[in-house]
């Protein structure tokens, strides 16, 4: 496959995005393999085997894109925190083999970001689908929580214990002239146009017209928010809404669009008929998770859909890269990882076409689909690396400047 072949790919993948928040991928995706890795979930499913023994899976709710970045905290709808699979944007019913060789490829593809060895790299992979392996065998959906949590996850769980909405908000908010606006500092939070502003705030009056309390969604400012990689240039504001009273009873919300997964034209089973996107990234997350968040709304806008969602300190991933050099430490959390995703696939079995507790059992027991996994994950880590360096080519050379997208 030529190195064009590949950029070109991506360009038209993004083709419609942003072009502001599109450089800022760009620019995060040029920094090392596994920045690019998160930023071309859409290569990894174009070049999925169409026909092969790693389609020979059972049918899951699955994450889509999942990678060792895609966990991490929220408080659920009981006022808890938990630790779970935390993003749904290209959820849909597949071979749980796509979401399990995604997680393998991002670790051997992060080895380099996390300091390890590839030999150190393998060993989290096996020791993953080891955990998934025995979590399927037990035949029961559990959760982390604090009280159960060990090492990296439990410090992760423990330090947002006495996270304050106040203290989170104040670095996001600004008084000016006695009015409370965003903070625009040009990395998490950019201008809107006056455009954009009339549009979201109509709207949010309008979805607020139907909801118990409508001045909790009176909106007080808007901005267009920069976070992840995969999503960068998808249409997505930051909202400073009225809430339950300023200064401290404001909230942030996320409102996200929501489009055709990258997914969708690969898929075999028949998926259900959903309202629109939205309705189909919160029913598999609902589905998924042990404890559906606190703050979750499927929205149409124009004839597009949206996530609305709160922003909370609560929100948060662990940060593998500070492992101290003890391998145990990413070894409890890999082992962790492994069964959240077991137990999202026993949570969500039976539904609409994924598989039942008895199908799930019987594939933990086999022994023939771990090195299957093993050895496409290895041989796509490789051509992932090939891509990153046609890629930062490219873009080195201007080609994927704005005036040439």
């Amino acid at each position: 496959m030529s190195s064009n072949h590949v950029v070109d790919r991506i360009r038209r993948f993004n083709l419609g995005r942003d072009p502001e928040r599109l450089q800022l991928k760009y620019h995060a995706m040029r920094a090392d393999v596994f920045a690019f890795f998160r930023g071309t979930c859409h290569l990894f499913h174009e070049d999925w085997p169409a026909v092969s023994s790693l389609e020979d899976a059972p049918p899951a709710w699955i994450c889509g894109d999942l990678h060792f970045e895609n966990f991490g905290s929220y408080k659920g709808d009981n006022q808890l925190t938990y630790f779970d699979i935390n993003d749904f944007d290209e959820g849909a019913l597949a071979p749980c083999s796509r979401d399990l060789v995604r997680f393998l490829v991002s670790v051997l593809a992060g080895a380099d970001a996390l300091a390890l060895s590839e030999a150190e790299a393998l060993g989290l992979c096996r020791l993953f689908l080891g955990a998934y392996a025995e979590a399927l065998k037990a035949g029961k959906a559990l959760r982390v929580e604090r009280s159960v949590a060990t090492g990296m996850v439990r410090d992760l769980l423990a330090g947002l214990k006495d996270s304050s909405r106040v203290a989170y908000y104040a670095g996001r908010i600004r008084i000016k002239k006695g009015l409370r606006l965003l903070r625009v500092d040009g990395k998490r939070t950019l201008e809107v146009t006056e455009e954009q502003r009339a549009r979201v705030i109509r709207f949010m009056n309008e979805f607020a017209a139907t909801q118990p309390d409508p001045k909790f969604f009176r909106v007080l400012d808007v901005g267009r928010r920069v976070a992840g990689v995969g999503s960068l240039g998808v249409e997505r504001y930051i909202l400073l809404v009225e809430g339950k009273g300023s200064p401290v009873g404001n909230y942030l919300l996320d409102l996200k669009h929501a489009p055709i997964p990258a997914i969708r034209p690969f898929l075999k089973a028949s998926q259900p008929a959903w309202a629109n996107e939205a309705e189909r990234v919160i029913a598999v997350q609902r589905r998924a998770q042990a404890v559906a968040p606190s703050f979750l709304f499927p929205m149409a806008m124009d004839d597009r859909a949206y996530v609305l969602r709160e922003l909370l300190p609560s929100q948060d991933r662990i940060r593998l890269e500070l492992w101290d050099g003890k391998l145990r430490r990413l070894e409890g959390v890999m082992g962790t990882m492994g069964q959240v995703v077991a137990w999202s696939h026993l949570r969500s079995g039976g539904r609409q076409g994924s598989a039942v507790a008895d199908a799930w059992i019987e594939f933990g027991h086999r022994t023939d689909w771990p090195p299957i996994l093993i050895d496409y994950a290895i041989t796509y880590g490789k051509q992932v690396r090939r891509d990153w360096e046609a890629f930062g080519a490219a873009f080195d050379s201007g080609l994927l400047a704005p005036s040439s997208s």
